[in-house]
């Protein structure tokens, strides 16, 4: 065979082409019999690395690291699961496997970095979520490429990719203005996460868009973590001051939850008394009585893209600091309707 490939030697030997590169690379993570499967055949072929498959060859462990915090992992599963999932899908094809972690939500610089970063056992990060910036800056002598998803710590120093979430604010906003509510309030937690703030930003921009009036009293920004429990305190606190409220626009899913709960526990009929949309789109939205308006985020797909430029980086040896920006659709349920005057 003339100028024999990495894909050759693979495709011959039956297994993929990160095992050929792990075997040219002596990794111990690879059985003896197949590396001296892999082996004969390489001699058989006379196969030498070409230049892009020396890329491949480069990579010390074929593991890439995906971490978020605790909290994260916990209280909101199903967004950070469907990101994951994206991932782990386009590592596949990529010949690359996933290593998964949590790091606490409150990170010291004195903590300890997850193991399969002390012990170099990984090529690349991708980072999911926010997380505290003492990880962060204890990351910033690391030698591999680092890609950020649904977080940027730091304008142009690591690639990320994100949502589109001025535009979902926007989008969540217009669509309560063309029902004909007026009284639309916000409730968001955990508002210095860039995201969480976008969204609000959004949300102000459709209003005065419209020519309606921003009322800053109907805007509920206080609690720390965007959950079910701090929705339903967020909207107590809401009805408990202005009872004329017709529409909630959640920063996600899960505080409209809690929103919901609260509305069913004080007589307040949803969507007759007041339209409430969220903002993600989780499969357990579905489930929700009323099924839940909201605004659908790409979330495999924002874990495929991350996963893209990851492989792309690795198997041309660059750094490279590109912002991908997923799109947003608007998904109109049972939660939402019309206003009657």
């Amino acid at each position: 065979m003339a100028n024999p490939t990495i894909k050759d030697v693979a495709k011959m030997a039956n297994v993929s082409i990160a095992t050929v590169s792990l075997v040219v690379h002596n990794h111990r993570r690879i059985s003896q019999e197949t590396k001296d499967k892999v082996l004969a055949i390489i001699e058989k072929l006379n196969y030498h690395p070409s230049p892009n498959a020396r890329g491949l060859v480069r990579r010390k462990s074929g593991n890439i690291g995906f971490v978020l915090t605790d909290d994260h992992f916990l209280r909101t599963e199903p967004f950070y699961t469907h990101i994951f999932m994206g991932t782990e899908f386009e590592a596949h094809e990529n010949e690359f496997y996933i290593l998964l972690t949590t790091v606490a939500a409150k990170f010291k610089i004195t903590d300890p970095l997850p193991r399969f970063i002390l012990e170099r056992n990984v090529d690349g990060l991708i980072i999911a979520g926010k997380v505290p910036l003492p990880f962060i800056n204890r990351l910033s002598k690391a030698t591999f490429p680092i890609i950020f998803v649904d977080y940027s710590p730091y304008d142009k120093k690591y690639s990320c990719v994100l949502v589109d979430n001025i535009k979902g604010g926007e989008l969540a906003t217009s669509h309560l203005i063309e029902y004909g509510h007026k009284k639309i309030a916000f409730i968001g937690g955990d508002i210095e996460h860039p995201s969480i703030k976008d969204r609000l930003n959004g949300y102000k921009n459709a209003i005065e868009k419209s020519g309606l009036e921003l009322d800053e009293n109907i805007i509920d920004i206080k609690e720390d973590y965007p959950g079910r429990t701090n929705g339903y305190n967020a909207a107590e606190r809401l009805f408990k001051k202005d009872k004329a409220i017709t529409a909630v626009f959640s920063c996600n899913d899960a505080m409209a939850v809690g929103a919901i709960q609260y509305m069913k526990d004080n007589g307040i009929r949803i969507p007759e008394d007041c339209s409430i949309i969220g903002f993600d789109d989780v499969v357990s939205d579905n489930a929700i009585e009323p099924a839940l308006s909201t605004v659908r985020v790409p979330k495999m797909e924002m874990g495929t893209e991350a996963m893209k430029l990851m492989a792309h980086m690795l198997k041309n040896n660059t750094k490279e600091n590109k912002k991908v920006l997923a799109p947003v659709e608007l998904i109109i349920r049972e939660s939402t309707r019309r206003i009657c005057l």
